[in-house]
């Protein structure tokens, strides 16, 4: 039986000036591992998600320690920004750990473009990609798919996409798994769930899912980021986020139930019923990996066709053919994987849960693109609407230490109700326009919640990741323009 152990009674020792641990007590089977700075840690600390990742480290199998990303703060089950390296044989697999939206994640694209050729028509290319892209609650695709073919989507995911002419063979070599997870099954998603996601491949959706047209503002590694494709300060790249939209909430929802009604003691005896989880070996556990897998790979499949979409609005306005845009990566931050990794000079197979963390491999890994395997994976961290995002290169020091993580993002301070309560979109706009920051947005609500203050500082996000040598600085890129749901 798990235990809840009081957030007073929690005891955190600094390792160092970027790394802080939770001591293995109690029921735990590993310590908590945190990266952050006494700044963020103290964001922690009031955000109360300490408390998740004592919780996760009380689940059996897990290797090593619970970990936490600099981004982290409360979620369901595990923070948003934790990550847990767990048996794939004698442990178990956890929605609470992958979260609503699976494969929530990024894709970035270069062009040949820069500010000076850009920036004065802005306006007339955020109307274009508003047009193309879908955006907003509710939003419905340009694309119909019979019942087979939305099961090819979830089968084959990116190369579905590539099969009806959306995207090209190298937009699948430089994306996480090459855009599809071989485990998934499409029959072990429901009727409801598909029904969901049916008209909504190649949307953007809401929340905090934007397309961001950038500008390279720095560039710190000047050959890892020529190798990136991204080749001087000035340059115009665009930014995806977004991810299985409804259909991955929905197998969210579905697994937990199943799991809850499979097992009604095991989740009576979790530090937090959020926590619930599948045994490895299982049926359930199997069917679960299949119908997550299925969602990821939609998810793919959908981030895909929004970038061919983007690529014809860039066609519309500026003349750039659609081979002119070329893919940097793909990456995903909500998602578990089977991974081999050594633990205590073992090769173990393992379930890496990621929600809210980006993967960061070194260099010579075979699990990353060939031609980026002389300098190591691109790590896509997006910040919030009108700050800074960053790319970073994946490092070695990641692989022994976070099973190959680092940060996702900035992570929240405030709820979007009170944003509501606190700030008005037209005051939002006024703001980021003064900061040459144009934004089009489906509603007035969505500008609200995604103000850029109810983030934490993804400066300082970046900065721990690099400093802690799981992830390192290559590119730090501004928005231009921004289309919001």
């Amino acid at each position: 039986m798990s235990e809840k152990i009081s957030e007073s009674s929690i005891q955190v020792r600094k390792v160092n000036d970027y790394m802080f641990e939770i001591p293995k007590s109690g029921k735990m089977n590993v310590p908590v591992w945190v990266f952050a700075d006494d700044k963020l840690m103290k964001k922690m600390q009031e955000d109360k998600c300490l408390q998740q990742g004592v919780n996760v480290a009380q689940l059996p199998g897990i290797y090593k320690a619970s970990i936490m990303m600099p981004d982290a703060h409360q979620g369901y089950g595990f923070s948003i920004g934790g990550v847990a390296a767990i048996d794939a044989d004698t442990g178990c697999i956890s929605p609470g750990g992958i979260g609503f939206d699976i494969n929530c994640g990024v894709r970035l694209l270069t062009t040949p473009l820069t500010r000076e050729e850009v920036e004065p028509r802005i306006k007339e290319l955020l109307d274009a990609l508003f047009k193309n892209v879908p955006s907003g609650v509710g939003s419905e695709s340009f694309i119909r798919l019979s019942d087979q073919e939305l099961d090819d989507v979830l089968t084959k995911g990116a190369a579905w996409a590539v099969e009806k002419g959306f995207g090209t063979q190298e937009d699948l070599d430089r994306c996480e798994e090459g855009g599809c997870m071989k485990e998934a099954d499409a029959s072990k998603v429901s009727k409801r769930a598909k029904a969901r996601g049916r008209e909504q491949l190649g949307t953007l959706g809401a929340g905090n899912h934007f397309l961001e047209v950038q500008v390279v503002d720095k560039i710190y590694e000047k050959h890892v980021a020529e190798v990136f494709g991204i080749t001087k300060e000035g340059q115009i790249v665009v930014m995806i986020h977004c991810g299985s939209r409804g259909l991955g909430h929905q197998v969210c929802s579905d697994y937990l139930r199943q799991m809850e009604e499979a097992d009604p003691e095991l989740a009576k005896s979790l530090p937090e019923k959020d926590l619930i989880y599948a045994r490895a070996g299982t049926t359930l556990a199997k069917d679960y990996l299949g119908a997550m897998a299925a969602s990821a790979n939609f998810a793919w499949a959908n981030r895909h066709i929004i970038a061919h979409q983007v690529r014809k609005s860039f066609n519309q306005v500026f003349g750039t053919s659609l081979e002119e845009m070329k893919p940097v990566y793909d990456v995903a931050h909500n998602i578990a994987k089977v991974e081999e990794h050594m633990i205590d000079g073992e090769k173990k197979k393992v379930y890496v849960h990621r929600k809210g963390a980006t993967r960061s491999f070194p260099a010579g890994s075979d699990q990353i693109p060939e031609a980026y395997r002389e300098v190591g994976q691109p790590v896509l961290i997006p910040g919030s609407m009108g700050t800074s995002s960053y790319v970073l290169v994946g490092t070695k020091d990641a692989l022994e230490n976070t099973f190959g993580s680092t940060a996702h993002g900035a992570g929240r301070v405030m709820s979007r109700t009170a944003a509501i309560r606190q700030f008005r979109s037209d005051e939002v706009t006024e703001k980021l326009e003064k900061q040459r920051i144009h934004i089009k947005a489906a509603s007035r609500k969505g500008i609200v919640e995604e103000a850029p203050e109810v983030y934490k500082d993804i400066d300082n996000v970046v900065k721990v990741s690099h400093e802690a040598g799981i992830g390192n600085l290559v590119v730090k890129v501004k928005p231009l323009g921004v289309v919001k749901g």
